[in-house]
């Protein structure tokens, strides 16, 4: 096999950092790993650091001692581990593609609404949901009156950041949120008669958020807990699960993300405390066909899709929910998690995909550009 450059592509922040290997949870050691594992060199640059017009790019990579820019050949394939919401750099990556440069999760920051649609969309997955609607006073008022614990958060948030919950309690309605000033602790205010504070109903003008039923989550150790699950494609290039862990939140709190005090864990362990009396394994498989079904899906509609970490949740019976998908998975829970094997097969599998794009003629269901990258950002 061999030696062929494989591209990473990196925000600016993140990109800054790779003289001092400083890249936050992105770790480039472990793409260096991956990448020879399938017979790569891999090079890491920003989107403007391509000229599709020329076929080139400056891009950095290892020379065994250090990271030192040059200029290469524009990879044939490309693994996207940046967020660009903003149409001008869609066209770019457009352009490349219509070149013949391969390049997937091209879009890894679908808004939660769009992706809810799709997967609600197919009546088979409908079970598996939490009901949603998009927040106005009315909806809010419908919700209420239908379910008596509610999740608010912004159909473009990440890491728990603008969620809101809303309770009934006795007869009365209690709102918990994060303030501004804080970014772990949480402030509750009771409703007066059920109303929303003004604050609420400004933000939701400005911001577009969803309203859902809260699913009632297994509690470990009076922690609620969710599994993250990576589903990646690989070198026959289908989808399969790579691994996943538990993440219990910290007491207290209703949001389990590890950037907001959540703990990493092994989810068998976490599980058998947590659903006593069930079969795990038995469990964790119905997690597995869910996050699988859902991966297809959303693929067949968004094809460019390979590299997706899904939360689900789970009830005391175990009945499995999806949360939501993050197309730009972390994958250092499974780091924090102890699960070091699988925390490098979560960087392995995308280096097996490419191979395999490289190796494999263009399909029409694999490049299809019918479904805009940037469609997710209209709301």
């Amino acid at each position: 096999m061999g030696q062929d450059y494989v591209g990473i592509l990196l925000n600016s922040s993140m990109y800054r950092g790779i003289p001092q290997r400083k890249t936050g949870q992105e770790s480039l050691t472990n793409h260096e790993e991956a990448a020879r594992k399938y017979g790569f060199t891999p090079c890491f640059f920003r989107l403007a650091d391509i000229n599709p017009e020329q076929g080139s790019s400056i891009a950095y990579i290892s020379n065994g001692r250090e990271y030192v820019k040059a200029v290469i050949p524009t990879p044939a394939v490309i693994h996207n581990r940046a967020l660009y919401p903003d149409s001008s750099s869609h066209r770019k990556i457009r352009k490349l593609t219509l070149n013949g440069t391969k390049v997937f999760n091209i879009n890894n920051r679908y808004s939660k609404d769009f992706i809810h649609d799709i997967l609600w969309g197919e009546p088979s997955l409908r079970p598996y949901l939490p009901y949603s609607v998009y927040a106005s006073t009315a909806a809010m008022r419908i919700m209420m009156q239908r379910y008596d614990d509610l999740i608010v958060k912004p159909v473009r948030g990440s890491v728990g950041q603008g969620i809101m919950r809303l309770q009934r309690i006795n007869d009365a309605w209690k709102l918990t949120y994060a303030p501004a000033s804080s970014k772990k602790s949480w402030s509750s205010i009771k409703l007066r008669r059920g109303e929303l504070p003004p604050w609420v109903r400004r933000l939701w003008l400005r911001v577009p958020y969803l309203i859902q039923e809260r699913i009632p989550l297994a509690e470990y150790h009076d922690r609620s807990v969710d599994l993250r699950v990576t589903v990646q494609r690989g070198i026959n290039g289908t989808w399969s699960i790579t691994g996943l862990f538990a993440k219990a939140a910290t007491q207290g709190s209703f949001i389990s993300n590890i950037a907001r005090g959540g703990e990493a864990l092994p989810a068998p362990m976490v599980l058998a405390k947590a659903l006593p009396g069930l079969y795990i394994p038995a469990v964790i498989s119905r997690v597995e066909l869910l996050a699988l079904t859902c991966a297809q899906l959303l693929s067949s509609r968004l094809p460019l899709m390979a590299d997706l970490g899904l939360d689900i949740g789970l009830t005391d019976n175990g009945h499995p929910y999806f949360i939501e998908c993050n197309g730009r998975d972390q994958r250092y829970g499974f780091r924090k998690a102890n699960m070091i094997d699988v925390w490098l097969e979560t960087y392995r599998q995308p280096m097996a995909f490419a191979r395999y794009l490289l190796n494999t003629p263009s399909s029409p269901l694999l490049f299809d550009h019918s479904v805009s990258p940037a469609a997710s950002y209209r709301r």
